[in-house]
């Protein structure tokens, strides 16, 4: 269930709508917030299927005037390092003016007859920021069929440091306006903050 909004107590209540240990992931958050005011925010809970256990993930993104803050948190069953189950959570902050891209990916159902406003069925969120990025590199090739040279090879580099994926079906019609919500007050803030540099 994702949840957005503008304010401390907003946010608190989102994290513990989720259910997904409120107190270890909102105490996270606030500390990473420290006292700067919240613009908007998004809480995301994921189920997954892993073999035979059921795991669970909370993203929390937090967007305050400065900086853009996501927070995930796992949670993990007993094993040689810990005899009971644990949970691992993190954030990262980062600068606006860091943040060198902002995806949003639509899907929609009959294109043919799209009418303005209509939500998608499903949304990806993609952030970049710099910290990973994806290369994807392929043996490059001239026109000439029977060319053997080693013409080295050729590739994109793609940041790609957080997707986040809502779908309708799996996570209702609300999530996916939040999204969106979320994702147009990210761009507009980037695009403030590369204006006023």
């Amino acid at each position: 269930m994702a949840k957005t909004g503008t304010t401390t107590q907003g946010l608190r209540a989102a994290i513990e709508r989720s259910g997904y240990y409120p107190a270890l992931v909102a105490e996270a958050v606030e500390a990473a917030v420290g006292g700067e005011q919240i613009s908007s925010y998004l809480v995301h809970q994921e189920t997954t299927f892993d073999a035979n256990e059921v795991r669970r993930h909370v993203t929390v993104l937090v967007l305050t005037g400065n900086r853009f803050i996501v927070s995930h948190t796992d949670e993990q069953t007993a094993d040689s390092s810990s005899p009971t189950p644990y949970a691992t959570t993190s954030t990262e902050s980062v600068k606006l003016d860091r943040i060198s891209s902002v995806v949003v990916s639509r899907v929609v159902a009959n294109p043919e007859s799209y009418t303005p406003g209509t939500l998608p069925r499903e949304v990806v969120l993609t952030i970049g920021w710099g910290a990973v990025s994806r290369l994807d590199l392929e043996p490059a090739a001239c026109g000439d069929p029977n060319c053997e040279a080693d013409h080295g090879y050729t590739g994109n580099s793609t940041a790609d440091d957080l997707s986040l994926r809502v779908s309708e079906a799996g996570d209702g019609p609300d999530t996916v306006r939040q999204t969106l919500v979320f994702a147009q007050a990210l761009s507009e803030a980037t695009a403030a903050t590369g204006t006023a540099r």
